[in-house]
C-alpha cells in the first residue's frame, strides 16, 4: 500500500495537495489546486494494488468521466502513478448531502422529498438510457448531495454497473446498505434500473419519516413488512405515499418500470411540483460544515469530530395560527405548575443519587465510545450513527437480532467422560488490580509468541513490562482467552505458528501464573477460538467435528457440550461458523459465518442458546469479515475486515447499540491490524499487525492504541524474528 500525500506535494505535476480531507484502508480524499486551471479540486486516491480494486476504481473512472448531466458530479482526470495508487481528480463541489440534512432536521418536507426525487429520477434516468447503461445501485441518502445553492447531485459510483443488451458487460463490486438495498441486490436475482427505483424509493422513504424502512432481504423472507409511510409520518399525502410504496415494491415488476415513470408519479403528487421546469433547486443548508462530492468521499473514511445530536421530535409549524395573548390566571396555573414540577424534579435526583451508580457506567461515560454514532472512518471515534432516529419509532432490520429467518438447530449433547477435571484456580501468585491509565483493572495482557520457538502462552503489563511465560506446552499453544475473573486462560494445544486453523487442536485451561494445568473434554475432530462466558460457567469454541467448524458450547458444571450453529443448506445463512465471542451480559454471541451466496466471510448475532442467528454486518463479495470482539459496555463491537481472502486486515469498529442505522467504519486509519481486544475499562484497543520497522518482516507484533483520536498506535516491546499474536486484555471483575 502507498502512503498518503503529504501537504504541498505536487500530484502528477498538476495538483497541489491543500489538505486531506479523509483517509482510509480504502485510500485517501484529498482537497488540492488545480496549478494548470487555477482551481480547487478533489482528489480521491486508491491505495490498493489488488486487480479487483484496481479495476473497480477504473471502472468508477470511466463511468464518471463519460457523463454529462446538471445532477451529477464530473471526473477531470484519471492516472496511474507507479505501485503508489491510481488517482481520480474531480470538481470541488461544497455542500451538505441529504444524510445530514435529516440529521439536522429530523425529516424532510413533503415539497422538499419530491423535488430530491425528481432530481434523481432525472439523473437515474439518464444513467439507465446510456449505451451501455449504468446501474448505480448504491442510491441512499449520504449519496445525494445538495450544494451552497440548492443544486442536487447523485454522487458516488464505487458499485456502479455497465449493461451491454441483456448481459453485465462490466460489474462494479456487489454490496448493500441495508434499509436501502432490495432483495436482488443480494444475489437473489440481476440488477437492473429498477434497483436503483427501488433504493430511490428508500431514500424518500427515510427522507420523508427520519426512519430507515425495513430491509427488502427480510421483507422478501416475510419476516417484516414495511411500515407505511403514513404511519411513521401522518402529514405525509396519500399519493406521495402510495408512489413511494410501490417503488420499494419487493418483486421488480410491481415497481415503477423506469426512472421516468416515478418521476411522473412523484411529480403529480402535489399541486405545487405538477408543473416542474428547467433546473430544480431546493433550500440549501444554512451552514456548510462539509464541501461536495470530496466531502462525501471524506465520510467513508473520516468521521465527524462529535456525534451528531438527535433530531429533534416533528414540530408543527411555526406562526400557524396567531398566537393568543394568555390569561393572568393562566400565567398563575403556569408557574405553579412549573414549581411543583422542580420539587418533584428535585425529589428524583435526591434519589437517584442515593443509589449505588456502577462503576462501569461511569467508564462507560467516560469512554469516547459511550456515544457512538456511526457516519464515516476513524480511529479516534469509531462509531457515528448512519442516521440518528427518534429511538420511539425504530424499526426491525436485517441487522437486528430478530429480523431474519431463524435456524435452531437440534441441540446435540456429548457426554462427559468419567473423570472430570477440576478448574478450581489456585495460582500461587495473584496480582492485585491496579489504577492505571493503560486500560484499568490488571492491566496484562495475554498473548500467544513464538519467542522460545514453538508457540506459547505468555503474559505482560499494557506497558509491555513484567512480560512471563505461562505454557510449556510441547506441541506449543495459542489463543488464549481470560476466565471473567481474569484468574485463568483457557487455550489451544496443538498449535504450531500463527495460522488459520487449527485442526486436532483441544482445549486447556491454566492458572495465571502457569499452574493448575488442565486439558478439558477431548472434542472429537478439534477444538479451537475458544472464548469464556461473562459469568464463567461455559466456554464457546468451534470445532471440525463435522468437516466444515462449527460452534458449540461447553458447560463447566458437567462437561456437556451444545452444538449451536449447523449447515442448513439455505443459502441465505452460513455454511459454516467460527470464532465466537459473547456478548458482555451473556445472552448473545457474535461470530463469523461463511455466505454460499457471496463466498465472503460475514459477521452474525445469535443467543447463547443458539437461537435467532441473524446476519449483522456484510460489507460486500470482495470484503471478509471476521475475528469479532464485544466492547465492555456492549455498545461496540470491533472486527477485522480484507480485502477478500487476504491474512492482513484492517480494524472496523460497529456501533451495535444503534445498530438498525449503523454502518461498521474503519477503527484506525491508514494502519493494518487484526484480532482486536478491548482493554477492561474499554478506552483502549490492542491488536496485532506485522512489524512495520522491517519492510521485509514476517513476524506479527502486537500494538495498543488509545481510543481517541488523534493518538498514533504504539508497539509493545517484541522481540527479533518472532511473533507475537492473539492478544487478549485481562478483564476485571471486582
Amino acid at each position: 500500500m502507498g502512503s498518503t500525500l503529504d501537504r504541498g506535494a505536487l500530484l502528477h505535476k498538476r495538483y497541489r495537495i491543500i489538505e486531506i480531507l479523509g483517509q482510509g484502508g480504502m485510500g485517501s480524499v484529498y482537497r488540492a489546486v488545480d496549478e494548470n486551471l487555477g482551481m480547487d479540486v478533489a482528489v480521491k486516491e486508491n491505495l490498493f494494488t489488488s486487480d479487483e480494486y484496481a479495476r473497480q476504481f477504473r471502472l468508477e473512472a470511466v463511468i464518471l468521466a463519460n457523463l454529462r448531466h446538471p445532477n451529477l458530479p464530473r471526473v477531470t482526470d484519471h492516472f496511474v502513478i507507479g505501485d503508489q495508487g491510481q488517482y481520480l481528480i474531480m470538481d470541488y463541489i461544497e455542500g451538505e448531502d441529504l444524510r445530514q440534512r435529516m440529521e439536522r432536521n429530523g425529516s424532510v418536507s413533503e415539497e422538499e422529498a419530491i423535488l430530491i426525487g425528481v432530481a434523481m429520477c432525472d439523473a437515474l434516468q439518464y444513467l439507465h438510457t446510456r449505451k451501455p447503461s449504468v446501474i448505480h445501485r448504491d442510491v441512499k441518502p449520504g449519496n445525494v448531495r445538495i450544494t451552497p445553492d440548492g443544486h442536487i447531485f447523485l454522487v458516488d459510483f464505487g458499485l456502479a454497473k455497465l449493461v451491454k443488451g441483456s448481459q453485465a458487460t462490466t460489474t462494479g463490486a456487489r454490496a448493500m446498505t441495508p434499509g436501502y438495498s432490495p432483495p436482488e441486490q443480494y444475489g437473489t436475482a440481476r440488477t437492473d434500473p429498477r434497483t436503483d427505483v427501488y433504493s430511490l424509493g428508500a431514500t424518500l422513504y427515510a427522507a420523508l419519516t427520519g426512519i430507515i424502512p425495513e430491509d427488502g432481504l427480510a421483507r422478501a423472507m416475510d419476516n417484516v413488512d414495511l411500515t407505511p409511510v403514513r404511519k411513521r409520518n401522518p402529514k405525509v399525502s396519500r399519493k406521495l405515499a402510495s408512489a413511494i410504496e410501490k417503488a420499494m415494491a419487493i418483486r421488480p415488476e410491481e415497481r415503477f418500470q423506469t426512472a421516468e415513470d416515478f418521476k411522473l408519479a412523484l411529480a403529480t403528487s402535489n399541486i405545487k411540483t405538477q408543473r416542474l421546469e428547467g433546473e430544480i433547486i431546493v433550500q440549501p443548508a444554512p451552514q456548510v460544515s462539509e464541501s461536495g462530492e470530496n466531502g462525501r468521499l471524506a465520510q467513508e473514511v473520516l468521521p465527524e469530530e462529535n456525534p451528531p445530536p438527535p433530531p429533534p421530535p416533528a414540530s408543527k409549524p411555526r406562526n400557524s395560527k396567531p398566537r393568543k395573548r394568555k390569561s393572568r390566571g393562566t400565567g398563575l396555573w403556569i408557574f405553579f405548575s412549573f414549581f411543583l414540577l422542580i420539587i418533584l424534579a428535585g425529589v428524583l435526583l435526591v434519589i437517584f443519587f442515593s443509589s449505588r451508580i456502577p462503576a462501569g457506567f461511569l467508564a462507560f461515560l467516560a469512554s469516547p465510545t459511550s456515544a457512538p454514532a456511526v457516519t464515516s472512518l476513524s480511529a479516534a471515534d469509531p462509531t457515528k450513527a448512519l442516521l440518528v432516529q427518534n429511538k420511539t419509532a425504530v424499526p426491525t432490520l436485517t441487522n437486528s437480532p430478530t429480523s431474519t429467518r431463524m435456524i435452531i438447530p437440534t441441540p446435540t449433547k456429548t457426554l462427559a467422560p468419567a473423570f472430570l477435571p477440576s478448574l478450581t484456580p489456585t495460582p500461587n501468585q495473584i496480582l492485585a488490580p491496579t489504577s492505571t491509565p493503560l486500560g484499568g483493572g490488571y492491566s496484562q495482557i495475554a498473548f500467544a509468541s513464538t519467542r522460545t520457538g514453538t508457540p506459547q502462552i505468555f503474559i505482560m503489563n499494557s506497558d509491555g513490562s513484567d512480560l512471563r511465560q505461562i505454557t510449556e506446552m510441547v506441541d506449543g499453544a495459542c489463543q488464549p482467552d481470560w476466565s471473567p475473573n481474569g484468574l485463568r486462560i483457557v487455550f489451544i494445544s496443538p498449535c504450531p505458528a500463527r495460522q488459520n486453523n487449527h485442526p486436532g487442536a483441544q482445549l486447556f485451561v491454566i492458572n495465571v501464573d502457569g499452574s493448575g494445568l488442565v486439558e478439558l473434554p477431548k472434542m472429537e475432530g478439534s477444538g479451537f477460538d475458544p472464548a469464556w462466558s461473562p459469568d464463567g460457567s461455559r466456554i464457546a469454541f468451534a470445532s471440525l467435528k463435522n468437516a466444515n467448524p462449527q460452534i458449540y458450547v461447553m458447560n463447566l458444571n458437567d462437561y456437556l457440550v451444545t452444538q449451536l450453529t449447523s449447515a442448513s443448506g439455505d443459502v441465505l445463512m452460513p455454511d459454516w461458523s467460527r470464532q465466537p465471542a459473547w456478548s458482555p451480559d451473556g445472552k448473545q454471541i457474535v461470530y463469523t459465518g461463511h455466505s454460499l451466496l457471496t463466498n465472503a466471510l460475514q459477521i452474525w448475532v445469535m443467543s447463547d442458546v443458539g437461537q435467532e442467528q441473524t446476519f449483522l454486518i456484510h460489507r460486500g463479495a470482495t470484503n471478509w469479515d471476521f475475528l469479532p470482539s464485544w466492547s465492555p459496555d456492549g455498545n461496540t463491537i470491533i472486527f477485522n475486515e480484507t480485502s477478500g481472502p487476504q491474512e492482513l486486515g484492517w480494524l472496523m469498529v460497529f456501533d451495535y447499540e444503534h445498530r438498525q442505522n449503523s454502518e461498521a467504519v474503519l477503527f484506525r486509519p491508514g494502519s493494518y491490524g487484526n484480532h482486536g481486544s478491548y482493554s477492561a475499562d474499554g478506552l483502549w484497543v490492542i491488536d496485532e499487525s506485522l512489524d512495520t520497522a522491517r519492510a521485509d518482516s514476517a513476524d506479527y507484533h502486537i500494538y495498543i492504541v488509545k481510543n481517541v483520536k488523534g493518538n498514533a498506535p504504539i508497539s509493545l516491546p517484541g522481540s527479533p524474528e518472532a511473533s507475537d499474536f492473539d492478544p487478549d486484555w485481562r478483564p476485571y471483575a471486582p
